[in-house]
């Protein structure tokens, strides 16, 4: 499975979103069927990774600055 194929929640691959999303119309089912658009959800998939590991980074980044303040406020009140 994927995540929802959704613009605003994945700016960094919109440009290849859309054109899955052109290629998945009504007017395209032969091509849906014989599968045309395989190789632009293969891109999307790798676009996908690439956020992810983008968003885990600043997520990371972000728990270590509350870790370090949830620190420093532990060791105000002991003292």
């Amino acid at each position: 499975m994927h995540p929802p194929f959704t613009p605003h929640r994945h700016p960094m691959c919109l440009e290849i979103i859309e054109e899955f999303q052109m290629c998945h119309d009504l007017d395209n089912l032969i091509g849906k069927f014989f599968r045309d658009c395989t190789y632009l959800k293969v891109k999307i998939l790798c676009f996908f990774r690439q956020e992810k590991a983008v968003k885990g980074k600043v997520n990371f980044k972000q728990s270590k600055k509350l870790q370090k303040r949830l620190k420093a406020i532990c060791t105000k009140k002991k003292d």
